[in-house]
C-alpha cells in the first residue's frame, strides 16, 4: 500500500554517501575507487568502532565486512538494529562467511555479496540499497507531515478521525460524543481538508499509517 501523504512532496534523502567499513586497506581503496567512478560519494572506515562513532543519518547504505579484528560486522550490525537504524546494510563475505551472512540477513541485512566481488553486481546492489534508504526516508517524512497536520485538528476533530477509521458511521459517533451527525459531519470534511485527504478511505488510510488504529490483517485468498 503507497503510504498516503498529506500536502506536499517530501524530498529525497539529503546524502547518498555510501559507509565502506573493512580493515583491509586496499580492499576499501578499491571500493571507494570504484563507487566513486559511478558518481556515488564513499566514506571508509578501517573498523566498526570508527563507524559507530559517526552519525548514521549522514549515509545512504553501508558496505560492511562479515570477519574483521574487534567488532565484527555482525555485532556492528546487532548496534544498529538496536539504536534502530534504518541505514540498508550491505553484508561483505568471504566465502567461508556465508552462514554468517544468512543469519546477518535473519538479523535484517539488505543484502550480502561474496568477495572477490562482480564489480557491476556490487554496483547494483548499492543503487537498488539507495533506492530503498530513499523511499524509507520518504515515507519517514510523509508520516512526519502527517503528524503535524494531525496535531492542528481540534480534539473533537481529532476523536472523530479515529472514530471514521474504526469504522462508525456519522450517528454512531454522534451518539457517542453527545453531538448532532451535522456537527459530526462539519468536523469531518474539516479534519480531511486540514489532512490533506481526499475522501473518507484516505483519511482512514491515514489514521492506520498514524498508527491511531490497528491496520487490518490482509484477507486471506
Amino acid at each position: 500500500m503507497t503510504l498516503p501523504t498529506a500536502h506536499s512532496s517530501s524530498p529525497s534523502i539529503p546524502s547518498s554517501v555510501i559507509a565502506v567499513v573493512d580493515d583491509d586497506q586496499a580492499l576499501r581503496e578499491s571500493l571507494v575507487w570504484l563507487l566513486e567512478s559511478v558518481g556515488l560519494t564513499t566514506r571508509a572506515f578501517a573498523s566498526g568502532d570508527a563507524f559507530l562513532t559517526t552519525s548514521h543519518a549522514t549515509f545512504g547504505a553501508l558496505l560492511l565486512d562479515v570477519r574483521m579484528p574487534g567488532m565484527s560486522g555482525l555485532q556492528v550490525q546487532q548496534q544498529l538494529v538496536d539504536q534502530q537504524a534504518s541505514l540498508p546494510v550491505i553484508m561483505m563475505t568471504g566465502h567461508g562467511d556465508v552462514p554468517m551472512a544468512v543469519a546477518a540477513l535473519k538479523n535484517g541485512a539488505f543484502e550480502f555479496i561474496e568477495k572477490p566481488f562482480n564489480h557491476q553486481q556490487l554496483i547494483e546492489v548499492v543503487q537498488r540499497a539507495l533506492a530503498r534508504a530513499d523511499q524509507q526516508h520518504q515515507r519517514q517524512q510523509a508520516i512526519a507531515r502527517l503528524q503535524a497536520s494531525f496535531k492542528t485538528l481540534r480534539p473533537k476533530e481529532q476523536r472523530i478521525v479515529i472514530h471514521v477509521a474504526e469504522g462508525m458511521t456519522n450517528r454512531e459517533i454522534a451518539d457517542h460524543m453527545g453531538i448532532s451527525a451535522k456537527t459530526v459531519e462539519v468536523y469531518r470534511l474539516r479534519a480531511m481538508k486540514a489532512m490533506g485527504a481526499a475522501n473518507a478511505a484516505e483519511l482512514v488510510r491515514q489514521a492506520v499509517a498514524l498508527a491511531l488504529v490497528p491496520a487490518l490483517p490482509p484477507v486471506s485468498s
